[in-house]
C-alpha cells in the first residue's frame, strides 16, 4: 500500500497562521452585527436619520441648481449622480474604516491598543473587521436610489467599457477613503492625537460633492494631488458623463482608477512605520 507523504508539522502551522485570518474574520463580522442588531429599533432608526438628514442636503442643492440652470456646467441629472457617487463611495470605504480608526486615539491613550498587538491575526484586520460599520446602510440606500433615478436621466452612452470603468473607479475611490482614514488613525500611534486630521479631511470631503472647476485654481491642484478628494467622485463621474476633466484632461481615466491602489500602498508604508514607532500608552 502507498504512503501518502504529510508535509512536516511546522508546514501545517505555517499554512494555518495564513489561513488564519480567513477563518477569524467572518467571525468576527458575525459577531459585530449580532451586537448592533440587538436593538433593531435603534439601527434601523439610525438609518432613517442619515436618509433624511441627507436627503435634506441634496434637496437643497437640487433646488439651487434647478433654479440656476446648472452648476459649473452640470444639470441636476448629473449633479444627482455626483452626489450619489460621492455618497456611496464614501459609504463603501468609511465602513470599513473610519469608527475603527478613529478609536485608535483612545486605545493609544489607555494603553489598550496593547491588546490588540498581541491578538492572534494582523492588527489592521483585527480594527476593520471586528467593528464593520453597518450604521451606513443608510448612507448606502440613499445612495442607490439616487444613482438609481439619475443613470438614465444623464442621456450618458452607457457601455460595457463605460460600466466596467464606473464600477472599477467606485471601488478605487473606496479604497482611497479606507487608505486616507487608516493613515489618519494609524498617526495617533505616534503622535497620541489625531482627531484634528479628521476635521481636515471632512472639510475636503464637504467640497468633494461638487464640481472641481467652480474653485479657485489652488484649491483645484490641492484637491487632485496632496489631498486627492477631486478623484472620490468628481473626477470618475466626469470622465463616463464624457466631461472635460480640470487639469487632468486625457490622463483622467487613468489617474482615477490609479488613485485608489496608489492611495492604498501609501497607507501600507505608513501603517507598518507607525507600528514600528508605536512606543505604548502615551506615545
Amino acid at each position: 500500500m502507498a504512503l501518502v507523504a504529510r508535509p512536516p508539522p511546522h508546514h501545517r502551522a505555517g499554512r494555518l497562521i495564513m489561513q488564519r485570518p480567513l477563518v477569524v474574520i467572518p467571525h468576527l463580522v458575525r459577531m459585530y452585527v449580532r451586537t448592533r442588531f440587538e436593538y433593531p429599533g435603534a439601527t434601523m432608526l439610525g438609518w432613517l436619520s442619515q436618509i433624511v438628514a441627507y436627503g435634506g442636503i441634496y434637496t437643497a442643492i437640487a433646488l439651487i441648481v434647478t433654479r440656476f440652470g446648472n452648476l459649473g456646467g452640470w444639470i441636476w441629472p448629473e449633479m444627482a449622480l455626483l452626489l450619489s457617487f460621492h455618497l456611496l463611495a464614501y459609504s463603501l470605504g468609511a465602513s470599513f474604516s473610519f469608527t475603527q480608526f478613529r478609536d485608535i486615539e483612545e486605545k493609544v491613550r489607555l494603553g489598550t491598543f496593547d491588546a490588540v498587538l498581541v491578538k492572534p491575526i494582523g492588527a489592521w484586520t483585527y480594527l476593520v473587521f471586528s467593528g464593520i460599520n453597518i450604521g451606513y446602510a443608510g448612507h448606502v440606500l440613499l445612495a442607490l436610489g439616487l444613482m438609481a433615478w439619475s443613470l438614465p436621466q444623464v442621456g450618458a452612452d452607457w457601455t460595457p467599457l463605460t460600466v466596467l470603468f464606473f464600477l472599477a473607479t467606485l471601488v478605487s475611490s473606496a479604497a482611497m477613503v479606507c487608505a486616507t482614514m487608516t493613515m489618519i488613525g494609524a498617526t495617533a500611534l505616534v503622535w497620541v492625537k489625531s482627531s484634528h486630521l479628521y476635521s481636515i479631511f471632512f472639510g475636503f470631503w464637504e467640497l468633494a460633492r461638487y464640481p472641481l472647476q467652480i474653485f479657485p485654481f489652488p484649491l483645484q491642484i490641492l484637491m487632485l494631488t496632496f489631498v486627492p478628494l477631486g478623484f472620490l467622485a468628481y473626477v470618475p463621474v466626469a470622465v463616463a458623463l464624457g466631461k472635460p476633466v480640470a487639469l487632468l484632461g486625457s490622463a483622467a481615466p487613468l489617474a482615477a482608477l490609479a488613485i485608489g491602489p496608489l492611495w492604498v500602498l501609501i497607507a501600507m508604508a505608513h501603517w507598518h512605520y507607525c507600528l514600528r514607532n508605536y512606543q505604548g500608552a502615551g506615545g
